[in-house]
């Protein structure tokens, strides 16, 4: 059986349970059809290729073979009450500066640091050795990276309509695609 499966980002919302508020993500699930199989003896690895909704198509890793334009049970693998991991690219925030980025406290306002409010300060030292450091914190690209969130719960799925709602947040903007694994935790 598989234990992936692909989502797409719909929206956020809640859930009140016993007087305790979830977030929830709602995703939606298209059906996800086999194309072909994937073996070591031809490929050099075992996976599955799917075709997921209509024009899309991912690759997933199984050991086991399935029939080609078969389509897979969705509802045995989307259990209420399972443990899953997501993965999915995050929102891209463009280039941000050290205080937004790495949470710098930034200088003094007063002592005549009239520009110097969001600056890095010093970044290196003198002679020795010389140059800046590789991993020094400093301003750039925020965002738009894979991102890898575990042990959320599958709080329900509707099968008929493809609707799948995880409890806490996923990383994405709306419309984004999520790989939903199902986590080792569960045996």
């Amino acid at each position: 059986m598989l234990n992936q499966v692909y989502a797409t980002k719909k929206s956020m919302t809640q859930a009140f349970i016993d007087g305790q508020r979830l977030p929830l993500t709602v995703l939606t699930v298209d059906p996800h059809v086999v194309i072909r199989n994937k073996s070591i003896e031809k490929d050099g690895y075992s996976s599955v290729v799917l075709s997921v909704g209509t024009k899309k198509t991912h690759e997933v890793i199984s050991v086991e073979t399935l029939e080609a334009k078969s389509e897979i049970n969705l509802s045995e693998i989307l259990v209420p009450g399972a443990i899953v991991d997501a993965t999915a690219t995050s929102k891209g925030k463009g280039t941000s500066g050290v205080m937004k980025r790495w949470n710098f406290a930034g200088g003094p306002r007063t002592h005549g640091q009239s520009d110097r409010e969001r600056a890095p300060g010093s970044i290196g030292r003198g002679t020795t050795p010389g140059r800046v450091l590789p991993g020094t914190h400093m301003a750039g690209h925020m965002g738009n990276t894979s991102t890898h969130i575990r042990n959320l719960k599958i709080h329900s799925f509707d099968p008929s309509t493809g609707t799948l709602q995880i409890t806490g947040c996923i990383p994405g903007g709306r419309g984004a695609t999520t790989l939903i694994t199902i986590s080792k935790l569960n045996k």
